[in-house]
Parts: structure tokens; sequence; C-alpha cells
């Protein structure tokens, strides 16, 4: 979706198309940092060509508004017009106002653009830069750049992203101000000046000359302006726009790890049966400074985990399996992944032994005693666990464990060891628990 918002701003002409593919294959490749970076330098690039598109710099306006007064004042040095307010300035005035400009700044202003930009006071939007340019190396200045900076308000800066290289500030420009329409008006109007006949007693009656050419005038500022439907569009919309790519800014930091994660499945068998795990394992999830997360799986259940990083370390336990340490490269490793885990032999007969109904034959009651007694540590601490808040949990010693487990009863089938430590050979911790029949059948 993030890729599609910036591939429509290309098709308007605000990005560049490659710039959006290298975004497109680093959000492929998951590398959330760097997109991150990227993505937020391309989101600032399109708010300033919206906010210079439309004209709605504040101070720009204001400085134009500065840049007409001195252009204003470097005429009137050297000639006197039928009034001294520019704004106020007609036919023959502006004739003379142009060939002055074409001497001294080698450049022409339509008498369109002086009708847009000068007759009309404040405007509303800026000239082209090649205008502001041209006026600004009349005024007596380098460039409009130049002007603004010896121009500053108050509180003022001027910005200059060093995140946004030249390339990128002409192609700025030139997407701003190379507007087909704007240059064919220009273009029509500066023909229409040329095409009036030359008078050459033109500064003898300078009344009679503003008095001809007043018709015309007013036939020039007149003329509407042709603005595509597209430029409307925009001009109209342009700060919903600009709300609408902040708000996609803080969705994309604040559910970067949802955007940019990956799902993982991990699943167990029974390494040397080929079934699954008999028993509800624990996995812990081990980041670095951070505590380990600890998930529960049912028997027979897969792990499913979501995740943007590159490693993975987990710890899987099981009471009737060894503990097993798996560190996965997920750059590389599968989606879904069978896991094996070992059994452990002694935790195995252990609970065989505990659970195996001897249907009180003597011989087999006698067997059972035996392999309990080989398999269990004299020092064995065995706890069996209760559900009701009476009891909790009670301790028993190995001899009474094995007395419960091979007195004849119905409850041995509810029996269930929780976990089980070995040591040296030996089992040295149980954890066990009787659910009652009610629990069971649930």
């Amino acid at each position: 979706m993030l890729i599609l918002f910036l591939k429509t701003f290309s098709l308007f002409g605000y990005l560049n198309k490659t710039k959006v593919e290298q975004l497109s294959n680093l959000f492929r490749k998951n590398n959330c940092n760097t997109f991150v970076k990227q993505f937020y330098k391309l989101i600032l690039l399109i708010i300033n060509k919206l906010i210079i598109f439309n004209g709605l710099t504040d101070l720009d306006l204001l400085h134009f508004e500065q840049l007409k007064k001195e252009v204003q004042a470097q005429y009137l040095k050297e000639y006197t017009p039928s009034h001294d307010d520019i704004s106020k300035w007609k036919g023959i005035d502006i004739i003379y106002f142009q060939e002055d400009l074409r001497k001294k700044a080698k450049g022409n202003i339509s008498e369109k653009s002086f009708y847009t930009y000068f007759k009309n006071s404040p405007v509303t939007k800026l000239p082209r830069i090649d205008m502001l340019n041209l006026l600004s190396i009349y005024a007596g200045y380098d460039s409009w750049y130049e002007f603004k900076k010896q121009h500053l308000f108050a509180g003022e800066l001027l910005q200059q992203d060093e995140e946004i290289n030249e390339e990128e500030i002409q192609e700025l420009e030139n997407f701003t101000y190379s507007s087909p329409e704007l240059q064919k008006e220009d273009h029509n109007a500066e023909k229409a000046v040329r095409k009036q006949p030359e008078n050459p007693d033109l500064q003898k009656s300078s009344s009679e000359n503003q008095t001809l050419n007043s018709k015309a005038t007013i036939t020039s500022s007149s003329s509407p302006t042709v603005v595509s439907q597209e430029k409307n569009f925009f001009r109209k919309n342009a700060w919903i726009m600009v709300t609408a790519v902040l708000v996609t800014i803080s969705g994309v930091l604040g559910f970067k790890d949802e955007l940019f994660s990956k799902n993982y499945t991990f699943c167990f068998t029974d390494a040397d049966r080929g079934v699954n795990v008999i028993n509800t394992l624990e996995i812990k999830v081990i980041k670095e400074n951070e505590s380990p997360m600890l998930y529960k799986i049912k028997p027979g259940e897969c792990f499913e985990y979501s995740t943007k990083d590159k490693i993975l370390k987990m710890q899987i336990s099981a009471p009737f399996y060894e503990t097993l340490d798996v560190n996965r490269n997920l750059e590389t490793a599968p989606d879904k992944e069978m896991i094996e885990l070992k059994p452990d032999d002694y935790k195995m007969a252990v609970n065989y032994f505990s659970v195996k109904d001897a249907n009180g034959n003597p011989e087999l009651l006698k067997q059972k005693r035996k392999q309990l007694e080989n398999l269990i540590s004299d020092h064995a601490i065995i706890y069996q666990v209760y559900d009701n808040a009476t009891y909790g949990i009670e301790t028993l010693d190995k001899q009474k464990y094995i007395t419960l487990v091979t007195t004849p009863t119905t409850s041995l089938k509810n029996l269930s060891v929780i976990e089980m430590k070995k040591d040296k050979g030996k089992i040295v911790s149980i954890k066990f628990k009787i659910a009652s029949t009610n629990e069971n059948k649930q």
C-alpha cells in the first residue's frame, strides 16, 4: 500500500520513478530501518514540491512584494513614468520598463505577466523562478535566493535540506516552474507585444500613447488564465494531501513492526518414533538484553512466531524430552520447519512405570516397583500438585511416590507428569498431577 502511494505521486511527476523502484526493493528485502529512512526522505521531497507548486509559502509572497518595490525604485532612478506606483503603470510605461529590463537583466517578461503580478497587489501566487531571478538581477541582486537571503524576516531561516541533493533540487525547480501552459501563455503574450507597430515619436506624447493602448491593455488583462484540471485539483487539495502524507508517516513509524514482520511456523516431532510429541512444550524465545518470552504449546500443535529480526534463539523443553537450544538465521530459514525432539529414556521409563496398570498382579507390581527403585534417586524431590486452594502442593519422598503409583487404583489413569529432572543417570525431581474425574473428561 505504501509503495502504491508513492507510485501514484511518481505518475504526477512528484517523484523519480527510479527512486520509487529502489524503495520497493528495500521493502521486498525486509530492510526495515533503511526503508523507513528513505521513505521519510521521499515524503519530505513530496511536501516540498506540494508547497512550492501551490505557491503557499506566505513568506515568499511577502518577499515578492518587497522585490516589486525595489524593482519600482530601480526604474524610478532613471525614468519618469506616468505614476510612481508600479501597479498603476499603463501601456507605454510597461513598454519602456520591458526595454530597460532587457538592457540591464538580459531578459524579458510578457505584458500578461506584468498585469498578473504587478497590477494585482498583493499577489496570491509566485511567478516562475526564471522571472523571479530576472527581476532580482534587475534590482541589483545575483538571484532570487540572494534577494531573499538579504531580506530575511524576524525568525526566518532559508531551509536547505541536507538530505535532498542538488539533482533533486534541480528536478524540483524544473517541475515547479516549467509548466507548459504558463510558458505558452507568456510566449503568446510576448508575440502580441512584438507585433505592436513601433512609433518613433513615443516619447513626444506619452499621454496619447497611453490612451491609444488602453483598449489593448484592458483586453490583455481580462483574458482568462488557462489552468489545467490537474493543477486545479492539486491546488485545492494540497493540504489534504500533505495531511495524508503525515498520517502515512505516523502509520509507518507506529506499525513498522507489523509491516515488516514475517511469520514462521515450527512443528515438533519425536525423533525416535516419528510421531507428535506427547507433552506440552515450553518455548523460551531469547533476545539480547531482554528477558526471555515464554510460550506454551499443547501436544500436536505448532509454534507460530512473527518477527522482523534476522536471528531467532529458542530453548525448547518438555517433561519427557531433552532440552533443545535452537539458533536460526531467519534470512535463509524456511517459513515452516519441523524440529525433532530427542526423548529422554529415563523420563519416559519413569512415566511408563508410574502410570502402567499392573491389574493387581503381584509379579507385575513387584517388577514395577523394582524398575522405579532403579530409575529414581534416593534423594529425589517429588511434588504432587493439587488444583484446590487447600493443599496447593505436597512433597513426597521416593518411597511414598513408589507406593502411590504401585497401589492399584483407577486414579493412576489420570496421572500426568508436569516436570521431570535427571542428574547422573537418576531422576532427581518429579512434579506430577492427578486430575479429577471431571477435569479428565473435559
